[in-house]
C-alpha cells in the first residue's frame, strides 16, 4: 500500500534498510505490516459505509439505498460484507471467467438460450443488485446465494456434460458449496438474532440506524488512531535498525532528486518536511544538506525516488513507442500511395 504523499512503502523501505543479520525482526516487521494493512482494508469500508448513509440522508432517502459496498438488508450490513468475501473469492477464481458477464447470446449464435434458461443470472448482475444499481435489491443473504448457485445451474443445464463450461461451473459450484457451508452457521446466527429482536418488538427506525452509525464512526475513528499509534512504533523501530546511508549513495540520491518532474520533486521535499517542520518547501530555491537529514528520511526519498523514476523511464519509453508506431504508419500510407502513383503512369 503506497502512502498518498507517494513515499515508499514502508516494507519497501524495510527491506533494503534493515542489516541482514536482522532478517527475522525484518519478517516480524512484514507481518506486523501485512496485519495493519489488513485492518485498514476494513476500516476503509466502515468509513465508506458511513459516508454511505449521510450521503443518503442529504438526498432525503433517510438511510442507505444502496451504495458502492452493497444495499444491504435491514440489520444484515455486517453479515452481508462478510459474505461479500467469499463472493469476491469464487468471482475472482482463474476458473470464473465464463461466468463473470451475462452470456452474449448474440455473439455466440445461442438462438435457443433464453429458451431454456429462463431466469439469466452472473457475477455482474449479482454485484449490481448488491450496490443497488439493479432494479431489485437484496433482503438478505440467502437471497445473494440462491442467485449464485443460479450462475452454475445455467451453465450446467444448457451445457453438455463435457462442455468446458460445464465442467468449470461443477468445480466452482462445489467450491462455493464448501465455502457456503462454513458460512452458514453465521448466517443461522444473525438470522435467529433478527428473530429474537422481531418477538421483543424491536424496530429498526432511522434514529437507531442513525445511532448505530454514529457509533461505528466513532468506534473507527478510535481504531484509526490505534493504528497511527502502530505505525509510528513501526517507523521508530525501522529508523533504529537503518544503517546509515554511505556518502556515495547520497550523492546518488541528490543527483537523482534533479532529474524528478515538478510534481514528484514537491513529493520529495514533503518527506523531508515531515521529519523536519522548519523545513521551507515553498521557497523559491531550497537548500537540501543531505548531511542534515535523518537516516529514515533518507532511505524514504532513496526509495521514492527509484520508484518516481521508473515510472518516469515508463512513460518515456511508452511515447516513444507510441511515436515510433505512429511513424511506420505514416511511412506504410505513403509506401502505398507512391505504389499506386507508379502504377498509374503509362
Amino acid at each position: 500500500m503506497t502512502p498518498a504523499n507517494g513515499a515508499a512503502a514502508p516494507e519497501a523501505v524495510a527491506e533494503a534498510a534493515l542489516a541482514p543479520e536482522v532478517e527475522s525482526e525484518a519478517d516480524a516487521f512484514q507481518r506486523q505490516v501485512d496485519d495493519l494493512v489488513a485492518k485498514t482494508d476494513v476500516l476503509e469500508r466502515r468509513v465508506n459505509e458511513v459516508v454511505d448513509f449521510y450521503d443518503g440522508k442529504k438526498q432525503g432517502s433517510g438511510g442507505r439505498k444502496g451504495g458502492r459496498h452493497g444495499a444491504y438488508g435491514r440489520g444484515m450490513p455486517d453479515i452481508m460484507r462478510q459474505f461479500g468475501v467469499i463472493l469476491r473469492e469464487i468471482t475472482d477464481d482463474n476458473d470464473a471467467w465464463p461466468f463473470r458477464e451475462p452470456v452474449d447470446v448474440v455473439g455466440l449464435n445461442l438462438h435457443d438460450y433464453y429458451k431454456i434458461i429462463t431466469k439469466p443470472m452472473d457475477f455482474s448482475t449479482i454485484q449490481n443488485k448488491m450496490e443497488g444499481k439493479d432494479v431489485t435489491t437484496y433482503k438478505n443473504v440467502r437471497e445473494i446465494y440462491a442467485d449464485v448457485r443460479l450462475i452454475f445451474a445455467n451453465a450446467m443445464t444448457y451445457n453438455d456434460d463435457e462442455n468446458i463450461v460445464h465442467l468449470l461451473a461443477k468445480s466452482l459450484l462445489e467450491k462455493f458449496e464448501e465455502k457456503w457451508r462454513q458460512f452458514l452457521p453465521k448466517v443461522e446466527s444473525e438470522e435467529k438474532r433478527q428473530k429474537e429482536e422481531e418477538s421483543k418488538g424491536v424496530v429498526a427506525t432511522n434514529t437507531s440506524r442513525e445511532a448505530a452509525i454514529a457509533k461505528l464512526a466513532k468506534d473507527t475513528d478510535e481504531e484509526l488512531n490505534q493504528i497511527n499509534k502502530q505505525l509510528e512504533e513501526l517507523r521508530k523501530m525501522v529508523v533504529n535498525r537503518c544503517r546509515k546511508m554511505t556518502t556515495d549513495e547520497k550523492r546518488k540520491l541528490g543527483a537523482g532528486l534533479c532529474h524528478l518532474s515538478p510534481d514528484d520533486l514537491n513529493k520529495a521535499l514533503e518527506i523531508v518536511a515531515q521529519d523536519n517542520p522548519s523545513f521551507q518547501i515553498k521557497a523559491e530555491e531550497v537548500d537540501l544538506d543531505m548531511d542534515a537529514q535523518s537516516e529514515t528520511t533518507l532511505w524514504r526519498l532513496k526509495f521514492f525516488v527509484r520508484e518516481a523514476l521508473e515510472r518516469q523511464a515508463n512513460a518515456a519509453s511508452g511515447k516513444m513507442d507510441e511515436n515510433a508506431k505512429r511513424k511506420r504508419e505514416i511511412c506504410n500510407a505513403l509506401a502505398k500511395t507512391a505504389s499506386k502513383r507508379i502504377k498509374k503512369q503509362p
